[in-house]
């Protein structure tokens, strides 16, 4: 009986110190900081990673064994790999519990997205590739799909005018369907009441200030000039007279790599050569940015008819009312091309 009795007590003593053990245990996982600074640990989490592959990132950023502890938390409290994906943001002041409970939920940290300066909807594709989980692939099959491109107002020619350049956010793992939405929800907010006011009275929809914004954009880098250069293709287009836009030809040929445009290049056969045909290409050249949107919007009212790159290379233009005036500008742009060996 005694015996017994000695024996209830050292299992009950056991069972006294191992709660303590375990309420100690418990304490410095909630309060322990994943690190000793303010660092923010960055961690994406795919479908099926397991504990060694989670740990091992974590190790690039924090303490092993804190990462040790973080993976042993939320694979031992029915987490599953097989579904849980995200990008995740850590303060190193959080705890590792928290941290843990964290990963575990799903509770994402929103990604900046940005894009500018791209040309084709292939470079856009590659961009949100490289940026999201989402693949690629699935994106392209969405915008080179008619149906789903019109259900936006657009088509698979036109639909790189809908993304604007600037900085998004997204979470991660966003769908591509979810990804084009939010993007049309912005072009939606980007052109308000006054910017279709604008538009209307400049005698062009929406759509058309992005293809002519594009042309503006390919035809100089030089912001302060946009207006004038967007001023002159309008009165163009108000005349009738064919734009004769330069990058349309690159575009129609494509190689946006010539620097001379010669009479072989201006007989391609394309809907965007513009000294063939008169108005507007049937679809941007390029996804124009914002600024060369608001030059067409605010264009700089002139009688220019043309224009040609200064001799002086300096990436500004030469602008002129007449032919004739035109052609002496273009005569000392040839011979600038000349001198420098530009064939």
């Amino acid at each position: 009986m005694k015996k017994r009795y000695i024996i209830l007590i050292l299992i009950a003593i056991l069972i006294v110190s191992g709660m303590g053990w375990c309420g100690y245990t418990y304490k410095k996982l909630v309060k322990d900081p994943i690190t000793t600074s303010d660092t923010t640990i960055k961690v994406y989490i795919v479908p099926g990673m397991n504990k060694d592959s989670l740990c091992s990132i974590l190790s690039q950023q924090i303490a092993p064994d804190k990462a040790h502890k973080i993976a042993d938390i939320m694979y031992n409290d029915e987490y599953d790999p097989s579904t849980r994906k995200g990008y995740f943001e850590l303060n190193g002041s959080t705890s590792i519990y928290r941290a843990a409970r964290r990963l575990a939920n799903g509770s994402q940290t929103p990604v900046q997205f940005t894009f500018n300066n791209l040309r084709l909807t292939e470079q856009f594709i590659a961009r949100v590739d490289e940026c999201l989980y989402m693949s690629g692939d699935s994106l392209s099959a969405l915008l080179g799909n008619d149906e789903f491109c019109a259900s936006y107002g657009f088509n698979t020619a036109t639909i790189k005018a809908m993304f604007l350049p600037d900085t998004y956010e997204f979470y991660w793992t966003v769908s591509p369907q979810r990804f084009v939405e939010r993007m049309h929800q912005y072009y939606k907010q980007y052109w308000d009441e006054e910017r279709c006011n604008k538009a209307t009275k400049a005698g062009l929809t929406p759509l058309e200030v992005s293809i002519l914004a594009s042309i503006v954009e390919e035809e100089t880098a030089m912001r302060d000039e946009m207006p004038t250069v967007a001023g002159l293709y309008i009165n163009r287009l108000r005349r009738g007279i064919p734009l004769q836009a330069d990058p349309t030809i690159k575009y129609a040929v494509g190689d946006f790599s010539l620097r001379r445009i010669l009479n072989k290049h201006l007989e391609t056969p394309s809907p965007y050569n513009t000294y063939l045909n008169t108005g507007l290409p049937p679809a941007p050249i390029r996804i124009p940015s914002k600024a060369a949107i608001e030059a067409v919007l605010n264009y700089r009212t002139h009688n220019y008819l043309y224009m040609c790159a200064k001799e002086d290379f300096s990436g500004y233009h030469n602008f002129a009312t007449t032919l004739s005036e035109h052609n002496r500008n273009a005569a000392r742009y040839h011979s600038a091309l000349n001198r420098r060996g530009i064939r």
